[in-house]
């Protein structure tokens, strides 16, 4: 069944193909069957329309399809005028809302044949509009009409057809390339960790057994500046007990003052001598001096240790009630605000490195690339020389953490170079590889795309160089490619996505 179904079909279109060859000399085609289409652009609407070519009064639908810039998203509401002024004399229609979503259907009665142009008021909530199609000929009948219209019909062979209803669905977006400066691109990949100043490491300032806090001290954790995150007590310990030391410098300190304060009374008698006094002195500012700073960081039950910053816990060294010697690195805490790009280039790009004024960020994790500038970035430093143990080259940048960047992971770099030579480029989104080659979608019309092959240069992680296969005035897909493509493979378009000429 499916066979008979098959052959069927293709003996219909055989028939439709011949019937079309050998009637083209004998019947006139139909003023509906020609369509003329119409684009243009402003900053802020693209315009695709399908007419009936324009007569000497006779009526012509233009349905016009209207896109917001740079979003290419549908206008959904508004008013819009049509004007078709021909040698001085104006043609007019307004509708008050689109005929469907994005979609203005108009027809006008030409008055005059000559050239003019089509001039579209648009008035939105967001202002006033206009955009203009120039060039539009008029025509003194319809046999001049038509076959004008058929010499300017677009080809759709090797061509792709995607609806302004299925653009408009989704994430799309077409531009001409760029010819702009392109210089040197270093490829490399970096470790991303966190830049001096934005983080602390709070060490043990006592022997003794840790004690976190009941906040439970987790990596990851926020913590506020002076919050308590553990203590440290000695007053189980055997030896070096902190408790114990504490006591004994309190006992000092005030035999110390005591013994002071006697003497300095009688010293007012002349009963002891000068000596005796500022020795009694000397002991008790130095007893002062180590009971105050055990005062000042320990109690009867330990050391409270406080953070210095408010950020998050990085990383923890020791578990609850283990015991740790002064000195000994407890908990880091991080802002995790700034951060350092650590990498290493190999010395055959030591000449050019003084001349990198910029870099592209990919994330592996993520798939996003950021620009340098995006982050807040710069260069902090350039190697000048390599060692016997490493043969490359060193480069540190330091950028905001405005993305999803972690530290301890690594980043793909793209270090670029100042230059002169300028160069056409295309977003790399536009770009879709088959087996290693390179192809674009360059725009016939807004609903037409031809596949091409493209030559590619060095990539900055956002753009590409382009040596062969485009130019400068061609638009293509920059965003959305990869779905042009599908309806490519597919052949076949949504039935309830079109819309009726």
């Amino acid at each position: 069944m499916k066979i008979k179904i098959f052959l069927f079909a293709v003996l219909a279109i055989f028939l439709a193909s011949c019937n079309t060859n050998h009637n083209h000399e004998i019947e006139e085609p139909h003023h509906d069957e020609v369509k003329i289409q119409l684009t243009a652009y402003s900053n802020e609407f693209e315009l695709f329309a399908e007419a009936d070519p324009f007569t000497v009064g006779q009526s012509s639908e233009i349905l016009s399809h209207f896109s917001h810039l740079p979003s290419f998203k549908a206008l959904e509401s508004g008013s819009m005028t049509i004007r078709l002024i021909v040698n001085g004399k104006e043609t007019r229609q307004t509708l008050e809302k689109p005929t469907r979503k994005g979609i203005y259907k108009f027809e006008l009665k030409p008055e005059t044949s000559g050239k003019g142009q089509l001039v579209f008021d648009i008035v939105t909530e967001k202002g006033n509009f206009q955009l203009t199609v120039p060039e539009v000929e008029v025509f003194a009948d319809d046999h001049d009409a038509i076959h004008a219209g058929e010499d300017i019909v677009v080809s759709s062979t090797n061509a792709t057809v995607f609806t302004k209803e299925q653009s408009w669905k989704i994430d799309f977006a077409t531009a001409h390339p760029k010819t702009e400066p392109f210089g040197q691109v270093i490829r490399t990949t970096a470790r991303v960790e966190s830049a001096q100043g934005d983080e602390t490491l709070i060490s043990a300032k006592t022997n003794g057994i840790v004690k976190l806090s009941a906040n439970n001290i987790l990596e990851g954790k926020p913590v506020s500046n002076g919050q308590v995150l553990f203590s440290i007590s000695g007053s189980e310990l055997a030896n070096n007990n902190s408790a114990t030391r504490f006591s004994e410098a309190q006992n000092n300190y005030e035999k110390a003052k005591a013994d002071y304060e006697r003497l300095a009374e009688l010293a007012k008698d002349k009963i002891v001598s000068e000596k005796e006094l500022l020795n009694a002195k000397n002991q008790f500012e130095n007893a002062k001096v180590i009971y105050d700073n055990l005062n000042k960081n320990f109690n009867p039950s330990g050391q409270n240790v406080a953070s210095t910053m408010t950020g998050y816990v990085k990383q923890v060294f020791v578990q609850n009630g283990q015991y740790v010697e002064a000195g000994q690195p407890i908990v880091i805490i991080s802002q995790n605000k700034t951060l350092l790009l650590r990498t290493e280039v190999q010395r055959k790009f030591a000449p050019i490195l003084g001349t990198i004024n910029s870099a592209n960020i990919h994330t592996l994790h993520d798939n996003q690339t950021y620009s340098l500038e995006e982050l807040n970035g710069k260069m902090v430093s350039v190697g000048r020389n390599t060692n016997s143990d490493n043969y490359l080259i060193p480069l540190s940048l330091q950028i905001d953490n405005k993305g999803t960047f972690v530290p301890g992971g690594f980043v793909e770099l793209f270090l670029k170079t100042l230059t002169n030579a300028q160069a056409l480029t295309i977003p790399n989104s536009a770009l879709l590889e088959e087996q290693g080659n390179y192809f674009v979608f360059v725009q016939i019309t807004p609903e037409l795309f031809e596949k091409r092959e493209v030559k590619t240069g060095a990539t900055d992680g956002l753009k590409t160089e382009i040596l062969q296969g485009l130019s400068q005035d061609e638009r293509l897909v920059t965003t959305g490619a990869i779905l042009v493509k599908l309806a490519q493979a597919t052949g076949t378009l949504d039935a309830e996505s079109g819309h009726n000429h």
